[in-house]
């Protein structure tokens, strides 16, 4: 044992073949092999990483700055040259050269898809030699996109489901919830088969009659799509609205002994089919006409005093308006004005008038004129009176003005037309009573006593007169 050790020390067993020591080249091409690896912060090669979307052009880009005429080669992820230099080995033609030079080689990939994604290198052949990878990441936009809605037709004030996917996208995408303009909150669960992702969101909505008709949008938030989105409108049923208007009177109160029309108005969805009309806590009035969705009283009076109220229903439920009705007294009628006026001749001369003269047509409309006697003359001539009746112009206003506003006015044109009388009247008489004072202003003598004067008394001087009684008719004096 010990002799052979001594002999394995000191050289090979006799007929042991060695291998032959490598040639040269061949360490000189193991040396070059082990030297190119990736240096990453490679001092003279740049590229930069590749996004693109499933279907599109990937271009590649080797650039080599400061140049100095070394060779550049691209290689796949899986270390194929797919060009050397302008040479292109790998028999893909979805690879074609873009351009060529001593700084750059720059490769374009068509119709990308998701094998292709990967690092691909970029090598230079310099002292020690150089290499760099970039990263093509491919984006799949997502296949489809659907909304299932629990209920197709919902009830007002129900809950309902809302379910929106975006299958098969890659990375996951972001959905986003809108009813009309205004953005809601949904919740999200993402699902991955091998490199693909599912997200489907989940939103809960409680939808009135206002919902109904609107749009709920379903909003794809991804980098490879833009605006990517789908929309169901909402179909909501709701119960009738109800609305009871006064087609007459059109304007004002309703008085007693007017008539009064009321129309009802009803939506809903469906539209409703039973429209009724009833009384509050009583029965409806015999002289009530109803005639579809119109109700007519003909002659108004207190007993029709309440509460109308209007129903409608559809298949989802009843509603109702009310009228509440009171009856006002009728409007007060005003008697026209009437005046008289009378001539008649007395001894001694009165004036039957007023005791003053109005100052305006609203003392005559308020007032009462009543005739006080007034004593002009005492002469023993007759003259002409005039006398004014009591004229009574009284305004009686509605007992109910406060509360309609309605203010009643007498005929002016009638109080002027009195006043106009009265005042002619006056002139008249003044310019009469002018002309009887102008034609008896002086001293008159007669010659009926001529003789009389010495005579002792009345009798005598009567029997002692000129001409005595044979002459009395003779001299006889007239006045015109």
């Amino acid at each position: 044992m010990a002799g052979r050790a001594q002999r394995s020390a000191a050289g090979p067993a006799p007929g042991l073949l060695l291998p032959p020591p490598p040639p040269p080249l061949l360490l000189l091409l193991l040396l070059a092999a082990a030297a190119l690896i990736r240096t990453g912060d490679g001092q003279n090669l740049v590229t930069e990483d590749v996004t693109v979307v499933e279907g599109d052009v990937a271009t590649i880009s080797c650039r080599v700055k400061n140049s100095d005429d070394s060779v550049i080669q691209l290689l796949n992820p899986n270390r194929q040259t797919i060009y050397f230099r302008d040479f292109r080995p790998l028999k893909d033609s979805r690879f074609q050269l873009v351009n060529f030079s001593n700084s750059e080689l720059r490769v374009s990939l068509t119709n990308v898809s998701i094998s292709d994604e990967g690092r691909y290198f970029c090598q230079l052949y310099t002292d020690p030699p150089q290499e760099i990878y970039t990263t093509i990441t491919v984006l799949v936009p997502p296949r489809n996109l659907v909304i299932d809605i629990q209920k197709e037709i919902a009830v007002e004030g129900e809950e309902i489901e809302l379910n929106c996917t975006a299958m098969a996208s890659r990375p996951a995408t972001t959905i986003r919830w809108f009813k009309g303009n205004k953005e809601l909150t949904g919740k999200s669960e993402v699902e991955q088969w091998s490199d693909m992702y599912t997200v489907t969101s989940q939103l809960l909505l409680k939808v009135g009659r206002e919902d109904d008709g609107v749009p709920v949008i379903c909003l794809v938030d991804h980098p490879a799509v833009k605006d990517l989105q789908t929309q169901r409108y909402l179909e909501v049923m709701y119960k009738p609205q109800v609305r009871v208007s006064q087609n007459y009177p059109v304007q004002g109160l309703t008085r007693e002994g007017e008539p009064l029309e009321l129309s009802c108005a009803a939506f809903g969805k469906p539209q409703p089919t039973d429209m009724r009309w009833l009384r509050v806590d009583d029965e409806m009035p015999q002289h009530v006409v109803v005639s579809g969705s119109n109700l007519l009283i003909s002659n108004l009076n207190k007993t029709d005093n309440g509460t109308y109220r209007c129903e409608a229903s559809n298949a989802v439920g009843k509603s109702h308006a009310d009228y509440m009705l009171f009856v006002y007294d009728p409007p007060t009628t005003i008697p026209p004005p009437t005046t008289t006026t009378t001539t008649t001749t007395t001894i001694p001369t009165t004036i039957t008038g007023f005791t003053h003269l109005p100052n305006s047509a609203e003392e005559l409309d308020y007032g009462d004129l009543s005739g006080t006697p007034v004593l002009l003359n005492a002469s023993t001539e007759a003259l002409p009176t005039v006398q004014l009746s009591n004229a009574s112009l009284a305004f009686r206003p509605d007992s109910r003005a406060g509360e309609e506003g309605a203010i009643r006015s007498v005929d002016h044109a009638v109080v002027g037309g009195v006043v106009a009388v009265v005042v002619f009247a006056m002139l008249c008489l003044l310019i009469i009573l002018g002309r009887y004072f102008a034609r008896h202003k002086g001293t008159y003598f007669t010659h009926e006593a001529k003789g009389a004067d010495d005579a002792a008394d009345a009798d005598t001087a009567i029997i002692n007169a000129e001409g005595g009684q044979n002459n009395s008719e003779e001299k006889k004096e007239y006045f015109i």
